[in-house]
């Protein structure tokens, strides 16, 4: 189990901003990661409603079951359980939370377990690289036939990396604009395939 707080900036990206940040950059095949995202919440939202988002992330190698929880405009508390094979496809098919210290937490909350359900899958292909003390990540994510690509600097001091993120978007005439979390905009997706 592991748990820190996660000081993050993001801003969206046009697909041929993204494109040249990976020339920009010289990203090599070999450096773009694929995870799969499985976002779970209640059909209440109980998650959504604390400003929560649990989520399955599969690497080639590894599982590991995330609970976000949002402390600030760009914190969060994640706890993160490593997951089985067999224990991630439990969760996929609904039966139950196979990872004790997200559960621990989610129970804080009393959110109700049994109802937790999986909405959907979104893949990232994510590259990380080393930058001005913190983590510089490119994403393009698909899901719901939707594509998106964004940035975003990780950091351990919220002020400092905010200064780091401005100047990066400056530096390369990247208009600021918002990024929502990637379960926001699956769901926003979701919502608009459904009305």
């Amino acid at each position: 189990m592991s748990q820190h707080i996660e000081i993050e900036f993001k801003n969206m990206l046009t697909k041929a901003q993204y494109e040249q940040m990976l020339l920009d950059f010289a990203v090599t095949p070999d450096q773009i990661i694929r995870q799969v995202n499985h976002y779970f919440d209640t059909p209440e939202l109980h998650l959504k409603t604390i400003k929560s988002a649990l989520r399955i992330r599969e690497f080639e190698q590894t599982i590991e079951c995330t609970l976000k929880e949002k402390s600030s405009e760009h914190q969060h508390l994640e706890t993160t359980d490593l997951l089985t094979r067999d224990q991630a496809d439990q969760m996929l098919a609904g039966n139950g939370i196979e990872a004790p210290h997200v559960k621990e937490r989610l129970a804080l909350f009393d959110i109700p377990l049994n109802n937790l359900q999986r909405y959907g899958t979104l893949t990232t292909d994510r590259v990380e690289l080393p930058y001005e003390g913190g983590l510089l990540v490119f994403d393009h994510s698909f899901y719901l036939h939707c594509d998106d690509y964004e940035v975003e600097y990780e950091t351990n001091d919220e002020t400092f990396g905010k200064s780091v993120f401005l100047q990066f978007l400056q530096n390369y005439n990247i208009e600021p604009k918002t990024a929502p979390k990637k379960i926001v905009r699956f769901m926003t997706a979701l919502n608009s395939q459904k009305g």
